[in-house]
């Protein structure tokens, strides 16, 4: 069964304080519905019209688990901490295998 992921890319950061209550509220909500975080931060090469800010990388075991953990009310109540904290790209993409 093809594993299932979440992108982000971060275009930038408004609110810090945000963007620290979320991560802390989304690691547990991701952490539950089984979640691995593989990308969080860390040096980045964009190249085209890609942007060299946070990116993060976190894989499920399916698609479908990474459409729930999204859905989930955990990662609702992490998405309303962050509020207007962000401008980023988020997009839940399916593995190959």
């Amino acid at each position: 069964m093809p594993k299932g992921y979440w992108v982000s890319v971060y275009r930038s950061i408004a609110d810090p304080e945000k963007l620290a209550a979320y991560n802390e509220l989304a690691r547990a909500a991701v952490e539950a519905q089984g979640g691995r975080v593989l990308v969080r931060g860390g040096r980045v090469v964009a190249h085209d019209a890609g942007i060299a800010e946070r990116t993060v990388l976190i894989e499920f075991d399916s698609f479908e688990q990474a459409v729930a953990a999204r859905e989930s009310a955990a990662y609702q109540e992490a998405l309303a901490a962050l509020s207007d904290g962000v401008e980023r790209d988020f997009r839940i993409v399916e593995g190959i295998d």
